[in-house]
């Protein structure tokens, strides 16, 4: 390469000649050369299509002789059954409307019943008064094009195939998951009572939220008579989730009923839970739960109900009070039912009021995320003042308070939540009927 400013020296004459001259001996094919062994077929046929000339490389690919093609055959002798319909609809009208045209898509036949996919481009010759003389085609080898638009569409019928097993898949995995949900949401219910027992002057309420319908909560709740007068509650939470804690939680009901009715002291029952769990679940695969179990003894004389309950390890119950003010009924102290041989259970009593409802819940209510990141718990204090804003509530209206923070909390409830509130009703009497609400 020059520079700008340089300029190449002249060549001497007779340089680079017999280049020259080999060169131009390449290039002095004859029009015949050309026409034989050009890279596409060429075909001359007259206006009724018989062959009138042929090249060698359209002969080659269809493994013909040029005598047996030339005078003989017509064009749409070379096609297959489908090319000669499609000739005879498509292609031929349009190119006697058009004159010509171009690019397309036909099977030719070859040796051995082969077949070959070409692109066909044909135009009328006419002479200098416009009369048509003959038709020149020209045949393009779309073996390569065939085969990749084969290769196009295998791909995409496979694409659709997958498509179609994914799209199985998931409607497969959303008819189990609904199964499911149905046959766990039919266990729950089995663990739980499906209604609450009425209780003369009492109004009962409880609630259950489920955080999610693919696996069994390990919440539990129940209320049921011990004599004539004294009736018995629990509300609990056993560790986990799934068909273990259901194992579990319906251990828990069977024995605290039938503790109950043996002997209905509180800590009693809890402590009789105690050793049958801990004697069921020693080993490996430790079990326990918390747990408040309660007496209730109406006094028909005053309209009142003493209450008498133990905790193990259960958050304290809450008493609203009908002058509009909520306390905790604490119960220090009380171990995991389950978690240790011997344990100890706090116990507390109280007294219910015309107006007042006392309301039980497990920690999925308090351990509650909020916030704008949920990294803050709804906490006991959240709750205090919650249920103070709804003390002098008869229960039923208390709990669907509670149900609907619940629903607003949306997905930062994240661990089931069971609900349990027993409560006078206000200005009644002793002997009026009680109502009591379930879920």
């Amino acid at each position: 390469m020059c520079r700008a400013d340089e300029y190449p020296e002249p060549r001497e004459a007779g340089d680079g000649a017999s280049t020259d001259a080999a060169f131009t001996a390449l290039l002095e094919d004859s029009a015949e050369d050309l026409y034989e062994s050009a890279p596409c077929g060429y075909l001359s046929t007259l206006m009724d299509g018989t062959v009138a000339k042929i090249n060698a490389t359209l002969l080659d690919w269809l493994g013909l002789e040029r005598e047996a093609v030339v005078g003989r055959k017509r064009f749409t002798d070379l096609l297959t059954v489908g090319g000669r319909l499609y000739h005879e609809t498509h292609f031929a009208p349009l190119l006697q409307m058009r004159g010509e045209i171009s690019g397309v898509a036909l099977e030719m036949k070859t040796r051995g019943s082969g077949r070959l996919p070409v692109l066909v481009s044909s135009a009328v010759k006419r002479s200098s008064d416009g009369e048509p003389l003959l038709i020149r085609t020209t045949v393009f080898d779309a073996s390569d094009r065939r085969a990749y638009e084969q290769e196009l569409l295998r791909r995409k019928q496979d694409a659709d195939e997958a498509r179609r097993e994914a799209e199985e898949a998931r409607r497969q995995a959303e008819a189990d998951r609904s199964r499911l949900q149905e046959a766990l949401a039919v266990l729950q219910q089995s663990l739980l009572p499906t209604s609450l027992p009425a209780v003369p002057g009492l109004e009962t309420a409880v609630y259950y939220h489920t955080a999610s319908p693919d696996r069994l909560g390990g919440d539990f709740y129940d209320l049921f008579p011990l004599d004539g007068k004294r009736w018995a509650f629990f509300l609990g939470d056993v560790c986990g989730k799934g068909p273990q804690a259901a194992a579990v939680t319906s251990l828990t009901r069977y024995t605290l009923r039938t503790a109950a009715l043996h002997d209905p002291d509180p800590v009693t029952a809890l402590t009789t839970l105690n050793s049958v769990l801990h004697d069921r679940y020693t080993g490996g695969d430790p079990r326990y739960c918390t747990a408040i179990f309660g007496v209730l003894e109406p006094d028909p004389d005053n309209g009142c109900v003493t209450v008498r309950l133990a905790s193990g390890g259960h958050p304290p119950a809450l008493v609203a009070r009908s002058d509009g003010t909520a306390a905790f009924l604490p119960t220090p102290g009380g171990f995991l039912v389950g978690a240790l041989a011997h344990a100890h259970f706090a116990s507390a009593a109280t007294e219910l009021r015309p107006g007042d409802t006392l309301l039980l819940y497990t920690d999925g209510l308090t351990e509650a995320r909020t916030g704008p990141d949920r990294t803050s718990l709804y906490g006991d204090d959240a709750l205090h003042t919650f249920v103070t804003d709804h003390a002098g509530a008869p229960p039923e209206e208390m709990v669907q308070a509670l149900a609907g923070l619940l629903r607003g909390l949306g997905d930062g409830v994240d661990d089931d939540t069971a609900l349990l509130a027993l409560g006078i009703p206000a200005h009644t009497s002793a002997h009026s009927p009680a109502t009591n609400h379930t879920r």
